[in-house]
């Protein structure tokens, strides 16, 4: 199983710069090894190039190595915490990208003005706090900031989105569409106001979409 999920966690790297959500190596993406408490992330400072399976490193879900050679990520703090603490949270991403990064400079939320939105996020994307990187603060932040929204996305303020998913793919997939609708919503604001979608509205349509949407 950790074999598997090493190899998940490198392939699902590779989808940050294809979708050009990071530059150089800021942005990371783990997953917790399932029936264990341990996540599998990508080690400091390694470029995205150069990931393997074999490079990724395992740690516990206080954010100690536990498996590798390499030091892992300078977020692996921030994702042990959520781990911890959101048991149904089986993947975590942080990238720097260019629009959703832009909102959380401002510290201020997307407003849910899409219904791409309301489907994945039910509503709008909200700014978690301010914190160092160092210690498990900004795992504080995002759970703190999640345990009362229905989105899988949050800025934390002055740094960047992270994004949190049923399994890594998931969350991966929350990220790309964070920074494509704080793109979007960004274009229409030089337009004009954007509209707000009903709140009715924005709750129909997450139904749908996290429970027919798609095969089954």
């Amino acid at each position: 199983m950790l074999d598997e999920v090493r190899r998940e966690v490198a392939a699902l790297h590779a989808e940050l710069p294809r979708n050009e959500l990071v530059v150089w190596t800021a942005g990371n993406v783990s997953a917790r090894v399932p029936g264990r408490d341990l996540l599998v992330i990508k080690p400091s400072g390694v470029s995205y190039d150069d990931l393997t399976p074999e490079t990724m490193v395992v740690c516990d879900l206080e954010g100690r190595l536990v498996e590798g050679e390499r030091a892992p990520s300078s977020d692996t703090a921030a994702h042990a915490y959520v781990y911890a603490h959101l048991p149904e949270v089986g993947g975590v991403v942080h990238t720097h990208s260019t629009y959703a990064t832009a909102w959380a400079s401002r510290g201020e939320p997307i407003p849910c003005v899409l219904t791409m939105m309301a489907d994945e996020f039910g509503g709008e994307i909200p700014i978690g706090p301010f914190a160092l990187i160092g210690d498990d603060s900004i795992g504080q932040g995002i759970v703190e900031t999640l345990q009362h929204h229905r989105s899988r996305a949050v800025l934390m303020q002055n740094h960047g989105p992270f994004t949190v998913g049923r399994t890594a793919k998931a969350a991966v997939k929350a990220a790309v569409l964070c920074e494509e609708v704080a793109r979007t919503v960004h274009i229409a604001r030089q337009l004009g106001e954007p509209l707000p979608i009903a709140q009715a509205d924005v709750d129909r349509l997450y139904d749908r979409y996290q429970n027919a949407y798609g095969q089954r």
